[in-house]
């Protein structure tokens, strides 16, 4: 006999998650179906970002990055280490256990709130407006009835053509994550965040990191200032990045060869002991039965919606990395709670202009809104203010003076239309702009705002001055 509910989300990253566990809170019977399992076969909800994405990234990124100032910063504050080592079997124990708890931690929150949870693969199984028909394959067969699904099925990596992940040599981002020691060479196909953060990663540990990115500029998304700092820092710590390259055949035996052509079209060759292959993420629609019920996909395989995620089906929904939009996990959060709130009869609203975009690299870069070379594309008039860090006295007391804020304000209002940092803390600093601007700020609006010294948020306020072109010099 089926189980009926009010909500059915198939997919438990962050946004099928929280749209589940936000549906219950209004007070709708919700149900969450996810397949992914730890090693022992038990539930391990989160999606790519919890499980191989961005929590144990954020773990390897901060293990490594202790370990390179034990050896190369702590000298500078008189502290000094003799006998450094590193342990990479320790180091991935403690990631899988910040990975483990977040995965105890979202089940608690489905206990919590009364969601009722489901491990397996989702799909549709027929039905039509008001009486949609879900199962579940897993250990046990489920079969499910729901007014409204959500679609949070997410997505997976890219392969090269003819190069399949065996994430012992070929690794995708999971295979990225598991290294179970330091390789001597390492290449990295894709200067993009996971072949940045990646890459950084296993640079701090040891390796001879080769970055090959087929774009001709690096980090073409943001803004061109910025990239252009990030790609002077990255190559002064050792990364060999080559841009305008075209990978040609690539062999994996004892190690992995690629033969490639420079930007200047001369034949290379590069042989490597692991290849992260970091070109890209596909929608998963895999196993849903999307043609069985007649749900659109677009030419390049993401779920069709409206700019309320609503599909070509009634009372089906779909968030996250299988839409259209940026691949990142609060801009599904964010859809996830839209949907939930807009099932419930409530208002909902998604900004896509104010949703903040994060590198965690060292330095680290994040920026919100327009860019330069947009806004000079676009014909806005505009003004730029600009402050480094390397005049930041907490900045210069942690002892990383790199990058700095800027600002992007309207010529005419003053109202901020992009801020891009480069920098210390710049994933925390990133934030405060954010709400100026979904606020309609202007520049001066942060400007007159007390922020307390010394901190690195003195930065945004001495940009958002630069604007006018003062200063208070702090």
């Amino acid at each position: 006999m089926s189980k009926s509910f009010d909500v059915v989300v198939i997919g438990g990253g962050p946004g099928g998650y929280i749209a589940a566990i936000r549906a219950a809170q209004l007070g709708l019977q919700t149900a969450c179906i996810d397949e992914w399992s730890t090693a022992d076969g038990k539930p391990a909800p989160g999606g790519t970002c919890t499980n191989v994405g961005c929590i144990p990234s954020k773990a390897l990124l901060q293990s490594s990055e202790n370990y390179e100032h034990a050896g190369h910063a702590f000298a500078e504050h008189g502290i000094q280490v003799k006998g450094l080592a590193v342990d990479i079997a320790q180091m991935l124990k403690r990631k899988d256990k910040v990975v483990k708890q977040n995965n105890e931690g979202i089940l608690y929150l489905f206990k919590k709130n009364k969601v009722t949870f489901f491990h397996g693969r989702g799909s549709f199984a027929g039905g039509k407006a008001g009486v949609w028909e879900i199962k579940v394959a897993g250990k046990l067969e489920e079969a499910l009835v729901a007014k409204h699904v959500i679609v949070a099925t997410g997505s997976n990596p890219r392969a090269l053509p003819g190069l399949p992940f065996d994430n012992k040599l070929v690794l995708d981002n999971d295979g990225a994550l598991a290294i179970p020691e330091i390789p001597k060479r390492l290449g990295v196909i894709g200067a993009g965040v996971i072949g940045l953060e990646m890459g950084s990663v296993w640079r701090r540990l040891g390796a001879e990191v080769t970055i090959l990115e087929a774009l001709p500029v690096f980090l073409g998304a943001a803004d061109e200032q910025v990239a252009k700092e990030a790609q002077k820092v990255f190559s002064k710590q050792g990364l060999a990045m080559h841009m305008g390259v075209k990978v040609g055949k690539v062999t994996a035996g004892k190690d992995v060869k690629i033969e490639y052509a420079d930007n200047a079209g001369k034949a290379q060759a590069l042989a490597v002991d692991k290849l992260i292959v970091s070109i890209g993420r596909a929608p998963n629609t895999t196993g849903l039965n999307a043609a069985g019920v007649g749900l659109k996909l677009d030419e390049r395989g993401f779920v069709t919606v409206d700019n309320d995620c609503r599909t070509s089906l009634p009372g089906v929904w779909a968030v996250g990395d299988v839409v259209r939009g940026p691949m990142l996990a609060h801009k599904a959060e964010e859809e996830g709670v839209a949907v939930a709130e807009r099932i419930a009869g409530k208002h909902a609203h998604v900004d896509f202009n104010t949703v903040p975009w994060v590198i965690y690299t060292s330095p680290e870069i994040a920026w919100v809104g327009k860019t330069e070379q947009q806004l000079k594309a676009e014909g806005v008039k505009y003004k730029a203010g600009q402050f480094p860090f390397m005049a930041n006295g907490r900045a210069r007391a942690l002892g990383d003076t790199t990058g700095f804020v800027k600002f992007l304000a309207d010529e005419k209002t003053d109202r901020i239309l992009g801020v891009h940092i480069i920098g210390p803390m710049a994933s925390e600093l990133i934030s405060e702009a954010v709400v100026a601007m979904e606020f309609k700020a202007s520049a001066e609006d942060i400007a007159l705002i007390c922020h307390a010294h010394p901190s690195l948020s003195e930065a945004m306020k001495e940009a958002a001055l630069a604007v006018d072109k003062r200063t208070l010099n702090l």
